[in-house]
């Protein structure tokens, strides 16, 4: 064993190393701070009640148009945004391009105020008055509604309590059977004391929640994927870097959570399963997803380490609908969104059925 070279070759991979961070930190300081915006297309705020904002988007020019128009719903946890990361993976963009009049809720940043905001409130007050503005203001009497992740599951509650409103429903790797544990945070949130977390914190901070996420997959979120950025050959690519970074900003981007409606929703859903079985209620009202009745279209990602197929695929079974799609990808929680076969297939897709069930 040649003692010596291996000790060059180490000392010169170690250089490389560091070379190629240089590297990257000079592109990433010559980057003009717009390279890494997200959230870019033109919108206007046309509705609020408190931190929660309406937008509406402005349509593109084409030749389609579709008349019902599609309100999207996203998760707490996270920011809206994702569906607009970029010009080039903007599921909201492939929207407008095929003519629909695109609707989106900024749940915004909550702050020790709102610590008592419930799924009630979110479901029964913010997106039925969102509902209700969209309908006053284009005279449709009712409108198309899209979910995403946890804002699916409030879109599929929504739904069961008001379904003389909805068109029609899309899931986006939404929860509604928390009964599997082939995912951690499934796991792990079955033992997990909220009301503890919630008495302690009264809104969860962010960043507790971002690091939560994290620590679902740790090597491959953290040390993996910064080691890979630094011994990549792109790093000195100003799109490869403005790419990353708009991903990064995203991720850390993590509004604090009010406290009742986690304690309720870990409790009511994680632990009891209240939704599936129907025991649910909100505003005084069981939600029974068998009042479910207008056309729906679930949409699962076959990799998901957060939502599993387990979870989202058994609304197909639970609700009232006749006309029902379901469709699967093989890609991960955020490829659903960002990745080459979201923009070629999966927002397609859903713009084509959205189009068929608004004539």
């Amino acid at each position: 064993m040649d003692t010596t070279k291996m000790f060059t070759d180490a000392i010169q991979e170690s250089l490389d190393f560091q070379a190629n961070v240089l590297k990257g930190i000079q592109t990433l300081l010559d980057l003009p701070k717009e390279e890494i915006k997200s959230d870019l297309l033109d919108k206007d705020e046309v509705f609020s009640i408190g931190k929660m904002r309406l937008y509406h988007y402005k349509p593109v020019k084409t030749h389609k148009k579709v008349g019902i128009p599609v309100l999207i719903t996203y998760a707490l946890v996270n920011r809206q945004y994702m569906m607009d990361i970029q010009p080039d993976r903007s599921v909201i963009k492939s929207f407008l391009e095929a003519g629909l009049d695109v609707y989106i809720i900024d749940w915004g940043y909550p702050t020790a105020e709102d610590r008592y905001m419930s799924m009630d409130d979110h479901t029964n007050w913010y997106m039925d008055e969102c509902v209700n503005h969209i309908i006053r203001t284009t005279g449709h009497k009712k409108i198309n509604l899209l979910g995403v992740c946890q804002g699916g599951t409030f879109s599929v509650i929504y739904t069961a309590l008001h379904q003389d409103k909805i068109n029609a429903l899309v899931t986006m790797v939404t929860p509604v059977d928390f009964s599997p544990n082939d995912a951690l945070l499934f796991a792990w949130s079955k033992y997990m004391d909220a009301d503890a977390m919630v008495n302690a914190y009264g809104v969860i901070p962010g960043e507790v929640m971002n690091m939560s996420y994290l620590m679902l997959k740790p090597f491959s979120l953290t040390l993996d994927k910064y080691i890979g950025l630094a011994t990549n050959k792109k790093i000195e690519d100003p799109e490869f870097l403005g790419n990353f970074m708009r991903m990064e900003k995203w991720i850390f981007d993590s509004p604090a959570q009010e406290g009742e409606t986690i304690r309720q929703f870990i409790n009511d859903c994680y632990k009891e399963n209240k939704l599936i079985k129907g025991k649910l209620e909100l505003g005084g009202k069981k939600v029974d997803l068998k009042k479910i009745t207008c056309p729906l279209f679930a949409i699962c990602a076959e990799y998901d380490h957060l939502v599993p197929l387990s979870s989202s695929k058994p609304i197909m079974d639970a609700v009232g609908s006749t006309d029902k799609t379901f469709a699967s990808f093989p890609v991960g929680h955020i490829g659903m969104y960002v990745s080459s076969k979201s923009q070629k297939e999966i927002a397609p897709q859903i713009g084509e059925w959205l189009t068929s069930k608004s004539k």
